[in-house]
């Protein structure tokens, strides 16, 4: 959805987490190319995050599961008129890639990271505000002051342990957002509720709107609807409120 803001709410926690390692990887991304000790505190919080995320769930066994499901509702496609099958043949090829890379590795993804002492006494101290003081951590605080050349080489090394995931997470992503066209709604007095088709699960709900809008979606859902309330911040030291106006908005309810 160009030239819009865009909100997504999942419908699933399998969607959910990967929304959540897209944002950490973005994240990381963003701070690993600033010089700063300040970045590489940014870029080094992001990759421990997506470590954490990991440890609480079984990640790489839901990704396999979504990629293999996307093999096989793309594979049936191969004799549809008009598909582009140069197109589908290079993602068939690029999912079934990393699920044999996936599957080739036995350990959990990002275990080398575990085994790092430097990182774990990092990652244990971040748990407390302000943590990852210098009296607290004068060896972290040592490697913050080397070049900036250095810093990164090993952010880069770093976050090179989960590779494969993050490829995964793009390309499943991608797929699901591409699954559906945005379509123009009217949500009344800026209320919007759909009921969803049994038998075409919902995935991911995207609410696109004009840069200059001043609303925002809280937006909830389940199987059997989905329900758009738009708000106002008036002032930021408030609650939001309901707004009573109607509104227009780009939809897509995607599923693949």
């Amino acid at each position: 959805m160009q030239n819009t803001v865009t909100y997504e709410q999942p419908l699933s926690e399998r969607i959910r987490a990967f929304l959540r390692l897209e944002y950490l990887f973005r994240q990381a991304g963003f701070f690993l190319r600033g010089t700063s000790p300040f970045n590489s505190q940014a870029a080094l919080n992001s990759i421990l995050e997506v470590q954490n995320l990991l440890g609480r769930n079984d990640v790489k066994t839901e990704v396999l599961k979504e990629l293999e499901r996307h093999t096989g509702n793309l594979a049936r496609l191969e004799q549809t008129p008009g598909v582009d099958r140069g197109r589908l043949t290079e993602i068939l090829d690029e999912l079934d890639v990393l699920i044999d890379r996936l599957y080739s590795n036995s350990q959990q993804l990002g275990h080398e990271l575990k085994q790092n002492e430097f990182l774990s006494s990092i990652r244990q101290r971040s748990a407390i505000p302000g943590g990852t003081c210098d009296f607290d951590l004068p060896g972290y605080h040592h490697w913050l002051r080397r070049p900036s050349e250095e810093r990164i080489s090993d952010l880069t090394g770093w976050l090179a342990s989960f590779e494969v995931l993050q490829k995964a997470i793009v390309i499943i992503l991608q797929l699901i957002r591409e699954s559906a066209t945005p379509r123009r709604t009217l949500a009344e007095q800026g209320f919007y509720q759909q009921s969803m088709e049994a038998n075409n699960a919902c995935q991911l709900v995207r609410v696109g709107l004009p840069p200059s809008a001043d609303v925002f979606p809280e937006i909830s859902g389940g199987k059997h609807r989905i329900t758009i309330r738009f708000m106002q911040q008036p002032s930021l030291a408030e609650r939001p409120v309901p707004l009573q106006e109607d509104v227009e908005f780009l939809l897509c309810c995607c599923a693949i």
